[in-house]
């Protein structure tokens, strides 16, 4: 297979008004932005031109089909910079367009210059002529509504008026009417666009949800009288159901349901033994009665799938399903196209190995020997599970497959199945987890499970929200069915509180691994994980006890807050406030009214204790700006009112409040700013 050379990006003039650096550009528009509906998205880019005259630049967003949706006219310049901003949003999926309009603004280089030289006597009638010359030819273009026309006829008028004084004839010149009418339809010259850049909307669940994990066959598993394990099953899995949407989860994810093979079978704890009744590992895939696009007998059928679907869907959650590409020594693919693994010197299969761990029990798919048949294979297996209600993957190790294999196939399924989401488990490299999400993925894990102390989690944080929000959307896990970090081991109750809140307010998606709402925090000794792993045996919880014993109602109440408030449902708009304490953070997430889906304001300011051992105090140092709060008389100190959304009471707070909490009795606030 001959490779294909790029070609670089071809020239481009500069336009008469020059345009640089547009953002966000992912690659110079090789990968698209990615947003959802009706999230705003923030643009902007370099604009000037030589000399003084001034300049502005509009954000013109284009619809899929190519007529223009909107037009904004941008803020800035930034001083000394030349850097314009202003926000787009895209009102419905697909794939749209955006560019920045530069050009030049006869009435405001008038309009800056009038005021000048009119203020110093210096060619006050002829600055004043000018003025009306051109509002006179703004007043005549097609398309101005009566006001406008008006608004710019009477100033004309009034710029000429020689009964007033000069100041009162520019007034005339610059007053509100004059300016609405000119904000509305701006007079434009020498309009220089930059490219069309490429914008792909998702439906909002690409950007926001509430995930459960569950391995299926720990719902409804059994003892029998001689300490043999039974299998729980998709229906038994169903019953579960009504639970975790009752804890305000949306996705439900399932750990893969495939046949197990037996070969090189692992036991408790990943050994290498095992005994009767182990049921191996589900990532081990593959085995006489089928693979990738079937389901293992112990769990059902294609009919108890599609019941728990159904069920699922009846209680407003949709079915996210793990993708792992590597085979069982037993999987059919290996008998019918052992050119699809890696064959060693001695004539054996590869398997799978992350020095010094080893899985012999999996063999990787080797993606260079028929990467058609593999590619085929793998979307054929992905369509199965579409037809039969799945709406989400969540795709084990993607960075160890090639990612021109992962554009392609996201591609495809973009263009037939644009519901469809993909969450890439991938913790990896920066460069590797972000281009991930340029060849496709909507989603991706993080580090948030190790960022753990105030410094690591604000920056990470403000990082997350930065510009790679743009490619790269976070979904936050406290812990999963791999990772059991010393902070969730050590910490207790409080630990599991503290970092539920972070990753339900840090992102509008995160996720749980069952048995979270449990406090299940024993590792297995020398090991960042739970002891007695969920993914070699079976593992029965007393979720009766939940409400009593765990942080079930937490975990509802973090579900209901998230859902109420839409500014903890967008990125893009984080804000970490100072404090006194280094175990205290404080961050806030604000939407203004225009860019908010209720049309209101809302502002989410939450404040935690990271230690979980200690009540901690301080000093929360509040950037007012980014509170979206206007700021106070002269002589006046600023005052607002909040409602802890985790308990209902209501406080008064300044720009420096202080706080107190107790990790055992509330390890943090959730404030809302009230009148809004």
């Amino acid at each position: 297979m001959t490779a294909t050379t790029p070609l670089p990006t071809p020239h481009t003039p500069i336009g008469r008004i020059p345009v640089l650096a547009v953002q966000p550009v992912i690659e110079g528009g090789r990968g698209p932005t990615k947003a959802v509906v009706g999230e705003a998205v923030p643009i902007r880019a370099t604009v000037f031109r030589e000399g003084h005259d001034a300049v502005a630049a509009t954000a013109v967003l284009t619809r899929p089909d190519g007529t223009d949706h909107s037009w904004v006219r941008m803020s800035g310049p930034t001083p000394g910079l030349d850097i314009f901003e202003a926000h787009v949003t895209p009102d419905a999926e697909g794939t749209w367009t955006f560019r920045v309009e530069g050009w030049s603004d006869p009435y405001g280089t008038w309009s800056h210059d009038a005021e000048i030289k009119i203020r110093a006597g210096v060619d006050v009638d002829l600055m004043l002529e000018e003025g009306a010359r051109l509002l006179d030819a703004a007043a005549e273009r097609d398309g101005l509504d009566e006001s406008a026309v008006r608004a710019l006829q009477d100033a004309v008028w009034g710029l000429r008026n020689d009964s007033q004084t000069p100041a009162q004839r520019l007034a005339a010149g610059r007053s509100a009417a004059v300016q609405a009418a000119l904000a509305a339809a701006p007079l434009r010259e020498f309009v220089s666009p930059s490219a069309s850049y490429p914008l792909v909307v998702h439906r909002e669940r690409a950007l926001v949800g509430s995930w459960y994990e569950i391995f299926p066959r720990s719902e409804g598993a059994w003892q029998d009288e001689t300490g043999r394990w039974h299998s729980g099953t998709l229906r038994t899995a169903t019953e579960r159901l009504p639970q975790i949407a009752g804890m305000g989860f949306d996705v439900i994810y399932l750990t893969p349901i495939h046949p197990i093979g037996t070969t090189f079978r692992k036991g408790k704890n990943n050994t290498l033994t095992t005994v009767e009744g182990d049921p191996g590992s589900p990532y081990a895939i593959g085995a006489p009665e089928g693979g990738h696009d079937a389901i293992h007998p112990d769990l059902g059928t294609f009919d108890d799938f599609d019941f728990f679907v159904a069920r699922a869907r009846e209680l407003g959650m949709e079915v996210a399903l793990d993708i792992a590409l590597q085979c069982s020594p037993d999987h059919p693919w290996v008998q019918e196209h052992p050119e699809w693994f890696t064959i060693r010197a001695d004539g054996t299969i590869a398997y799978a190995e992350n020095p010094p761990k080893k899985y012999q029990d999996i063999y990787p798919l080797n993606f260079d020997k028929d990467p058609e048949g593999i590619y085929v294979a793998i979307r054929d297996m992905l369509e199965v599970w579409v037809e039969h209600g799945v709406t989400a993957f969540r795709v084990d190790n993607p960075h160890t497959k090639p990612l021109d294999f992962w554009e392609r196939i996201l591609t495809e399924f973009h263009e037939k199945h644009p519901e469809v989401v993909f969450l890439s488990e991938a913790f990896t490299r920066p460069a590797m987890m972000h281009t991930l999400g340029m060849v496709g993925f909507h989603q991706s894990y993080t580090y948030f499970t190790w960022r753990i102390n105030k410094h690591e989690l604000g920056a990470y944080f403000k990082e997350l929200a930065g510009d790679w929000a743009s490619v790269m959307r976070p979904s936050l896990w406290p812990t999963t069915h791999d990772i059991l970090t010393p902070y969730m081991q050590q910490g207790g109750t409080a630990a599991f509180a503290i970092r539920a809140v972070l990753a339900a307010t840090g992102a509008p998606t995160w996720g749980i691994y069952a048995g979270y709402e449990l406090v299940e925090n024993v590792p297995r000794p020398g090991a960042e994980e739970q002891v007695d792993n969920e993914k070699y045996e079976f593992k029965r919880r007393e979720w009766d006890r939940a409400e009593h014993i765990g942080i079930a109602r937490l975990l509802q109440m973090l579900n209901a807050i998230r859902k109420e408030h839409p500014a903890l449902q967008r990125l893009r708009n984080v804000t970490v406030h100072h404090t006194s304490d280094d175990a205290t953070l404080c961050f806030s997430r604000h939407l203004d009214a225009k860019h908010s889906p209720t049309g209101k304001a809302d502002t989410v300011v939450v404040v935690v204790n990271l230690d979980p051992y200690t009540t901690r105090e301080g000093v929360v140092y509040l950037d007012r700006a980014a509170l979206g709060l206007a700021a106070p008389e002269p002589g006046e100190y600023l005052q607002f009112t909040v409602r802890d959304e985790m308990t209902g009471e209501t406080h008064t707070w300044g720009e420096q409040p202080f706080v107190r909490l107790n990790p055992h009795v509330q390890c943090a606030h959730i404030m809302t700013i009230e009148g809004r």
